[in-house]
């Protein structure tokens, strides 16, 4: 008697999260040749969890997965083909091929909104080109402009030296840095310099220190989350000295 394998085996539909039970089928709907039909994969589970008590539930859940890899992209129409029609998409593909093609995948979801407009063009696009290492180079040297242009000093200044000159705090009736926010308390200035130094001391150069492990897409899309953030802040700094 033929019996039917499930695309995604029946104890992971009931516990897993729609997500991870996505990237299951994912894998499933890879290892096939040809174009993929979802009437066709809803009733061939059903075939497949006949014996189970809770068949309706099962391919609910497989359906809630289908739709997740609809809406992200990952299942695509067949050109010249009925609606009816799916096949994986480029990024589909290459997540069900690729090793880290899930953290890819994830990592570039954690930059699919907008980032800081010094940000948007060249660092997405290394980024979106695998080049993680360029990407987070560039994106705290578009930090290290921007401070500089704020704050007005000199272009001898570079690195942790611009940024402790520019976010001095303001202490004793001194005046600190440029870009200081005097109205915040003393340990908030200096924690806000501490801030912008430690991200150039650490990232500007991650290849010469060694900081970050670029075959984690990852951890490269937090430096430059962390890059926008710090963007935003010096535009905050530079709106207080308008």
């Amino acid at each position: 008697m033929f019996t039917y394998k499930p695309p995604v085996p029946a104890d992971q539909l009931r516990q897993l999260s729609t997500r991870d039970a996505a990237l299951l089928l994912l894998q499933y709907l890879a290892k096939g040749d040809g174009d993929l039909q979802y009437d066709g994969l809803i009733g061939g589970a059903r075939m497949a969890f006949q014996e189970e008590r809770d068949i309706d539930m099962l391919t609910n859940r497989l359906s809630d997965a289908w739709g997740w890899l609809e809406a992200h992209a990952l299942l695509s129409r067949v050109p010249r083909q009925s609606a009816n029609f799916r096949r994986l998409s480029r990024d589909g593909r290459e997540l069900a091929a690729h090793p880290k093609g899930v953290a890819r995948f994830e990592a570039r979801t954690r930059l699919a909104g907008p980032l800081h407009p010094d940000l948007d063009r060249t660092v997405r696009t290394n980024f979106d080109l695998g080049d993680y290492e360029t990407a987070c180079f560039a994106a705290m040297k578009a930090v290290e402009v921007a401070v500089r242009d704020a704050s007005g000093l000199d272009n001898s200044l570079v690195g942790v030296a611009l940024m402790r000159r520019a976010f001095q705090p303001h202490q004793n009736g001194k005046p600190g840095g440029p870009l200081a926010d005097v109205g915040a308390e003393g340990g908030e200035q200096e924690a806000e310099s501490a801030l912008f130094a430690g991200a150039m001391g650490r990232y500007k150069n991650p290849s010469s220190h060694r900081t970050v492990d670029f075959d984690d897409p990852i951890e490269a899309a937090q430096i430059i989350q962390f890059a926008d953030l710090l963007l935003r802040q010096v535009d905050r700094a530079r709106a207080r000295n308008i």
